[in-house]
This record gives C-alpha cells, structure tokens and sequence, in this order.
C-alpha cells in the first residue's frame, strides 16, 4: 500500500481523536462549573468551539478523500 493511501485513514484516527479529546474536556468543564467555576467552564468551552466549527469540513473532506478513484 503506497504512503498516499495512509493518509486518509491517518487523519480519520487523528480527527477521530481529537473528537475523543474534545468530549473529555468537556466532561471536565461540566465538572469545572458545577464546582463553582463557571467563567472557566466558558472559557473551556469558547476553545472547543473550533472543533465544533471545524469539524463538517474535516468530515467532508475526509468523505472525499477516502472515496475510491
């Protein structure tokens, strides 16, 4: 299998988890805020934003890619 054909399935594992991070992290801004701590659960969550708002794209992208010739 040529390295080019890798690459697809590289970047599912790596999107994938990066989605496994983004739901830990905000498992701990949930704990974060019930503990008092509520601008920095915001402010835990303004970051995962990027994930949320990247995320069609990297599935689309990943569609494309992995689609046979």
């Amino acid at each position: 299998m040529p390295n080019s054909d890798l690459l697809p399935s590289l970047l599912f594992k790596i999107n994938e988890n990066q989605l496994a991070l983004e739901a830990a992290i905000m498992e701990l801004s949930n704990w974060v805020e019930k503990r008092g701590s509520a601008e920095v659960a915001d402010n835990i969550r303004g970051a995962l934003a990027a994930i949320d708002r990247n995320e069609e794209f990297i599935n689309m992208t990943l569609a494309v890619m992995m689609t046979p010739d």
